[in-house]
Parts: C-alpha cells; sequence; structure tokens
C-alpha cells in the first residue's frame, strides 16, 4: 500500500540544538526510497507502507545511538484507493497548477 506521511521528531535530553539528530535521518529515510521533503517541522515521506514505517524505526534508533536518550515523534500518515498522487502532485494542485 503506498502511503504519505510527515514525520517529526523530537529528541529530549539532547541539548537545546538538535540538528544534527533530525539530520542523521535524512540518509535514512533517502536511502529507502521515500523521497524526503524537508520543511521547518518535519519531513513529507512517500512510498509503500512497510518501507516508510522501517525507516521510522531506524531513524529512532539512530537517533539513540546518537546519544539522546528519549525520542518523541508524532506521524501523520495518508493512503488513498482511488488513484495515485504524490506529494508534489498535492503542492502543484494547492498551488494551480496543472
Amino acid at each position: 500500500m503506498k502511503v504519505t506521511a510527515e514525520i517529526c521528531v523530537i529528541p529530549l535530553g539532547a541539548g537545546v540544538s538538535v540538528s544534527q539528530y533530525i539530520a542523521a535521518c535524512g540518509p535514512i529515510l533517502e536511502a529507502a526510497g521515500l523521497k524526503p521533503q524537508l520543511h521547518a517541522y518535519g519531513t513529507n515521506v512517500e512510498g509503500e507502507w512497510d518501507a516508510v514505517f522501517a525507516a521510522f524505526k531506524e531513524c529512532h534508533q539512530t537517533i539513540h545511538d546518537l546519544g539522546a536518550p528519549r525520542v518523541h515523534t508524532s506521524i501523520k500518515v495518508g493512503t488513498r484507493t482511488d488513484r495515485e498522487q504524490t506529494n508534489d502532485d498535492k503542492i502543484a494542485a494547492v498551488r494551480g497548477q496543472p
């Protein structure tokens, strides 16, 4: 099943700046072929359900391995069965582009 998802990972107990932890997730999401689109409060991805959630799990483990004792994550997930739609398609529709 194809899924679009947004993940917002928040390392806890890791200090004030968490950018190094967030940056460590980028290569994981890319290696999984999920086309990550970073934005100010999270990252959008798209792919097969199992691949998306396996990558999210790997992000959690990597952040722990980097020293964060806790990780809080918010995830939004969407699926549709009527047609295929990418994140780029959704953005173009909002912007009024064909």
